[in-house]
Order: C-alpha cells, then sequence, then structure tokens
C-alpha cells in the first residue's frame, strides 16, 4: 500500500486547520489522501507546482507540508536530497539549491546585507532540520583600523524554508572563522569549536582559538563548554551516535600556530590528530586525544572530510579526499585507508567538491571553464563551464557520473566554496 492508513486521519484534522475546507487539493480525492500524494513530489519543483491554484501553493508552504515529508513512515521516499553552494560572500552572490536527482536548480536569497561588511569567507554552512544556518566566517569591516586587516565575525544566520527568508540569531560568544562544526540533531542543538581570523587573501595569517560552545535553537542561546586542548583551526567536526542519540563530539586535523621560513615567509603547522568530547546531560564533557592519524611525510594535512551516516545509529563512516584518491577512516586503527580512486582526475590546476548525498559520495570539478580578456576593445567573455560530478557508492563499491550546467556568472572555486546538504 502506498499511503499509510494510520496517520490518514491525524493528518486530516491538522490540514484542515491551515486551508479551507471548501479548497480541494485533488479533486475527487479526500484532502488527506491528496497531502500524501502531493508530498512524494521532489522538492526542486514545488515552485513551478505552487503557482498551479491556491490550495497546492497554501499547502506546499505550510508546516504540515514538512512534517508530512519528515514522517519516519515514508520519509525515505519523500525527502530530497539537496546541496547548497555558497560560490562566494552570501551577502552580495545567491546561493543555489542543487537537486542532482532532477538536474536542478533553485536561487535562495543572500543574507541581509551589511553596507560596512564585505569579503565574508571561511563561514561554516550546515543543516538541522528543514533549515540551513551560516555561522561566523572572517570578513573586513570599513569601521576596523587598519581597513585592510580581516577579522572574524560572531554572526548567525539561518535560513527558514517555511518563510523563504533569512533570520538572524543571536550571535556566537565568540567570533570565528574555519573552525569545526557539527549538529546534535537529539538535541535540537549545533556545537561549534576552534577557529581562527585568517581570510582566504591571507592564506598563513590570522589568529587561533580554543573555545568551544553550543547553541540551543529552541532558546536561540549559545552556552560555553571546554576548550580545546590547544589552539585549532581550519579543523573539521562531526559527531557519533549511539543508542539513538549523539555520544561524542570529534575534531580532526587543522592547524595550530604558524611558523616563518628565513624569518618572512608563514607557514602552518597542521595537525595530523584528533580529539574527542564526550557527549553528556550537559551538553559536554572533558577531551581526550586520539593519536596521529598518518605516519610523518604520508601527507602534509587533513583533506576534505565528510561522514556517511549509518541507518541503524552505529558508528558512521568517515571518507577523506586526497587528490585523486578516497579515504577512509579506521577508528579501530586510527588510519587512513584507501577506499578507491577517482575515475576521472582532474587536471592539476582544478579545484575538487566533496559531498555526501543520500549515503553516496559526490565529487565535483569544474570543466571546459574559460576566464580571460582577449583584448582591451573586446569585452570580457566567460565560460562558467560544466559541473562534473562523480559518485561514489560505499555500499556498492561503484561509481557513476553526470553532468550540468551551474547558473553561476563564473567558474566556481572549490577551494572556496562553501558547501552544506540539506533533507526538505
Amino acid at each position: 500500500m502506498l499511503f499509510p492508513p494510520s496517520s490518514s486521519s491525524s493528518l486530516s484534522s491538522t490540514f484542515l486547520l491551515e486551508i479551507d475546507e471548501s479548497l480541494t487539493l485533488i479533486p475527487g480525492l479526500p484532502n488527506d489522501v491528496a497531502a500524501h500524494i502531493l508530498s512524494f513530489l521532489p522538492y526542486s519543483h514545488h515552485c513551478r507546482l505552487k503557482p498551479t491554484c491556491k490550495p497546492w501553493n497554501i499547502f506546499l508552504s505550510s508546516k504540515t507540508f514538512f512534517s508530512l515529508r519528515r514522517d519516519g513512515n515514508h520519509r525515505r521516499l519523500c525527502l530530497s536530497h539537496l546541496l547548497c553552494i555558497f560560490p562566494e560572500d552570501p551577502h552580495i552572490s545567491s546561493p543555489f539549491l542543487f537537486d542532482p536527482e532532477n538536474l536542478a536548480w533553485r536561487p535562495l536569497p543572500p543574507l541581509p546585507c551589511n553596507p560596512h561588511e564585505y569579503g565574508l569567507c571561511n563561514f561554516t554552512s550546515i543543516s538541522l532540520g528543514p533549515n540551513i544556518y551560516v555561522l561566523g566566517g572572517s570578513r573586513f569591516d570599513t569601521r576596523s583600523y587598519p581597513l585592510d586587516r580581516p577579522s572574524p565575525t560572531s554572526s548567525a544566520f539561518r535560513f527558514n524554508f517555511l518563510t523563504s527568508s533569512w533570520e538572524r540569531l543571536a550571535p556566537m560568544l565568540s567570533p570565528r572563522g574555519s573552525f569545526a562544526c557539527a549538529v546534535i540533531p537529539s538535541a535540537d542543538q549545533i556545537i561549534v569549536a576552534g577557529g581562527g581570523s585568517r581570510h582566504t587573501m591571507f592564506r598563513a595569517a590570522g589568529s587561533r582559538m580554543c573555545s568551544v560552545e553550543r547553541y540551543d535553537v529552541e532558546r536561540d542561546e549559545w552556552e560555553a563548554l571546554d576548550g580545546l586542548p590547544r589552539f585549532r583551526a581550519g579543523c573539521v567536526g562531526f559527531t557519533v551516535r549511539g543508542d539513538g542519540e549523539e555520544k561524542e563530539f570529534w575534531v580532526m586535523g587543522g592547524y595550530g600556530e604558524s611558523r616563518t621560513l628565513s624569518g618572512v615567509f608563514p607557514v602552518d603547522d597542521y595537525y595530523k590528530d584528533a580529539v574527542v568530547m564526550e557527549l553528556n546531560e550537559n551538553g559536554g564533557g572533558k577531551w581526550r586525544a586520539v593519536g596521529d592519524m598518518w605516519e610523518e611525510g604520508e601527507r602534509p594535512g587533513l583533506g576534505k572530510i565528510v561522514v556517511v551516516e549509518d541507518e541503524e545509529g552505529l558508528w558512521p563512516s568517515i571518507f577523506m579526499l586526497d587528490d585523486n584518491d578516497i579515504l577512509r577512516y579506521n577508528m579501530i586503527s586510527n588510519r587512513w585507508q584507501k577506499e578507491s580512486g577517482v575515475p576521472r582526475r582532474a587536471p592539476p590546476e582544478s579545484s575538487y567538491g566533496f559531498a555526501v548525498l543520500n549515503g553516496e559520495l559526490h565529487v565535483m570539478t569544474i570543466v571546459n571553464a574559460i576566464d580571460y580578456t582577449e583584448s582591451r576593445r573586446s569585452r570580457q567573455q566567460k565560460r562558467v563551464g560544466t559541473l562534473f560530478i562523480q559518485i561514489y557508492n560505499p555500499r556498492m563499491k561503484t561509481w557513476r557520473s553526470l553532468i550540468t550546467k551551474p547558473p553561476f556568472q563564473k567558474p566556481l572555486d572549490f577551494s572556496t566554496t562553501i558547501m552544506c546538504t540539506v533533507r526538505l
């Protein structure tokens, strides 16, 4: 049977509170059955479907609709796994939602503009439930001195898909960019750790920090937790579940204090270890150290990391993109082991994007892109190129690929592009 009969009565009573009984979703069908049918439509199609009629516009924008799609009985069939891409400063450039299943793009509004701030980068984007959060980052401020010195920000924003607008949240206790971040869905919380003020224009400069804090979505409050054992920026964070809730918060890699070569050129000292916080009822506990994850000379630092959650709530699978290789982290041996190689290798000057959608690893790169000026008299010519995505299934150990034309005005630089995944 396609629709679970147990939820029809409760849905009908809730739904009729949001829509006039005289309005019909699908002629000839009860509204509760029609609502189940509409809930299976991919999210990327909703913008085209809302103008169909008034009842569809009301229902597809309602809390009932989002709740129905996330209902445990059939959410695996309903939810669309989407990628949110921030190509540059989201105050001036709109982020886009990308649906790989349907090769569909949808722009989101830019962040609320602050006329004094510009050049935001190294922020973190993360999803919790049906919302996207943008936290921290490094930017320039026209009110600071000197003007060419970037500084971290503590700002926090949330995109509400019901209202299709950004909401300003309580700022973090400490301004930070390039930090570890993870969600705690069982407690409706977000935890951040480390970070600093480094900007993409200043590759090996800026401050470092070790502070840790937790955000409570319901109270819109940040609370300080025990800090990291040492300064750590440019790190990666994720949580590990157990017994249906998050038990540990991991912080991997990153860099600490910088040193100089010949007393002039700043160079980062990258960490090869990880630290783990045991999460308790109060939100956080003490930190324990995990030793070096690779030997001296194996690699200079941590590559791009994604985490594939286990459907049964067991230990997650952690993968790293290291040049053209995909490595899997073995928690028992505390070592990275080669999982597979990317079938089509990108040119040395290209950058890779790395994300996980619906349990599959997506390796992204831009091909056939041109950005140049022919002559002083000619107009600047740009070709944004094609987004080529190679998809690896860790369970089947198979590869497939797809291509799409991105809607951006210039080629994506995945070394600075911020991405997160969201299920709607």
